[in-house]
């Protein structure tokens, strides 16, 4: 079993927080962390609201998403699980149905970056997994099994972001600060996208204008990190960041 220490505790409380206060996440979707470097655990809430998650509400999850605590899980544990599995440069995960995004899963028009912050999305429409493809045309959506999450993971690639057709998306990161990042901004790209489609055709960025912003953009994400840290710390108890019995 693998120690949680406070701080990374306190900000995979924070993490929870800061989406829910961004309008990425509301009663439903998860965040999660990788234990280490190339480990095969993550750490991931019990099933519960993610505005209310503290720090001991977090179990320690293996790649086949099972854990020792006996307390219920999230049902799409396998997102997460799956991901870690075939990505070891992924250090978080966040699954959410931002309102603006969820478009996006449904249509033909790809989700593309218009805004120079979301660079990160590349320079061609972002994946979209269709379940039914997997698990037929009578499924509940949810990433619910092992398989399924394989299937999803695969659809994400490489790519940073893959949305989930009538359903939500996936943003990964090499840390916590950058999953987060990307979470938020995949959700206000999708915004201003939509806002540019009703008044015409938007001109997105080209492949080599994505780039260069993402990599001058991306190194700052702990700035947005900060600042977003700051706004959630008063709203959560010193109690709640403290790791429970077991986990340091």
């Amino acid at each position: 079993m693998t120690t949680l220490t406070t701080t990374q505790a306190a900000d995979l409380v924070a993490a929870n927080r800061i989406l829910v206060r961004q309008g990425v996440l509301d009663a439903f979707g998860h965040v999660s962390a990788r234990t280490a470097p190339g480990a095969d655990t993550f750490w991931l809430s019990r099933n519960l609201a993610p505005g209310s998650v503290t720090a001991s509400d977090l179990l320690e999850h293996d790649l086949d998403g099972h854990t020792r605590d006996p307390r219920r899980t999230y049902l799409e544990r396998f997102i997460h699980a799956e991901i870690y599995r075939r990505r070891p440069d992924v250090m978080a995960v966040v699954h959410s149905h931002s309102p603006s995004v969820v478009p996006f899963s449904v249509v033909g028009t790809g989700l593309r970056p218009v805004l120079h912050m979301a660079g990160f999305l590349g320079g061609r429409a972002i994946p979209v997994f269709e379940i039914s493809d997997v698990a037929g045309d009578a499924s509940d959506l949810l990433i619910t099994s092992s398989p399924l999450g394989a299937a999803l993971a695969g659809t994400l690639g490489d790519s940073p972001v893959a949305l989930m057709r009538g359903h939500g998306s996936v943003a990964v990161g090499g840390s916590l600060q950058e999953a987060v990042y990307r979470a938020v901004y995949t959700e206000a790209n999708a915004h201003a996208q939509a806002t540019a489609l009703a008044l015409g055709q938007p001109r997105y960025l080209s492949a080599g204008e994505a780039a260069a912003a993402n990599a001058t953009i991306s190194g700052q994400a702990v700035r947005a990190w900060d600042v977003w840290h700051e706004q959630v710390r008063p709203d959560i108890p010193a109690g709640d960041l403290a790791p429970g019995p077991g986990q340091e």
